[in-house]
């Protein structure tokens, strides 16, 4: 599910950089900038716009949630463990060859976040959803409301991130992606509900 929201949002970009640019590739892509760039002759491999996922945080507000909801059709409670709700630290870098082009990208990355930062299954290509998609419908989302916000470090944070990395510093932004629920979908188990409190108790003689 993870892959899934992150796909969804690279393809979104993607298609909006072919419709106002007219770009003819797709840039963007998820990637690990652990694994580093090429940096022989064929540069072309470093023109595009990575997304990695940084970081993970749990949504704390909504944690304490019922195990359990009614079903008034069949008067049974079904119990099961709520969702959890995540928020993802988004990493995008624009590790061009050419340092302007880099900045570039970048902006465009910005400009199009600003014009559009609330991604649902409403408001985005049905090619958005499947291209690219998990091929296991269970790794894959069927409602979702992704929210990107900016993420400003410090500078010593970044200076922890570019060395946990391992690699040279190259144009980036941090974005918080929320908020994603995980959820397995599985069968949950049943109970009957309180129907009749009895309150007046007396013993048999």
């Amino acid at each position: 599910m993870i892959s899934h929201a992150l796909t969804i949002v690279v393809n979104e970009l993607n298609a909006h950089l072919k419709e106002i640019y007219a770009m003819d590739t797709e840039v963007a892509r998820p990637g690990n900038p652990s694994d580093g760039f090429d940096t022989s002759n064929n540069a072309s491999s470093r023109d595009s716009v990575i997304f990695s996922v940084i970081n993970i945080r749990e949504e704390k507000t909504l944690k304490n949630q019922p195990n359990f909801r009614r079903d008034e059709t069949t008067l049974k409670a079904l119990y099961e463990n709520p969702p959890v709700f995540l928020n993802f630290q988004i990493l995008i870098i624009a590790p061009h060859a050419n340092y302007s082009n880099g900045l570039l990208m970048l902006s465009r990355v910005l400009r199009f976040f600003q014009y559009k930062n609330v991604f649902t299954q409403d408001n985005v290509s049905p090619a958005s959803i499947t291209g690219n998609a998990p091929t296991n419908d269970l790794d894959c989302l069927e409602s979702f409301k992704l929210i990107f916000d900016l993420h400003s470090p410090s500078m010593e944070e970044i200076n922890h991130l570019w060395g946990t990395l391992g690699g040279k510093q190259y144009p980036f932004v941090i974005y918080w992606m929320r908020m994603l629920d995980l959820k397995f979908l599985g069968r949950p188990k049943e109970g009957s509900l309180v129907r009749e409190v009895v309150t007046k108790i007396s013993h048999k003689p």
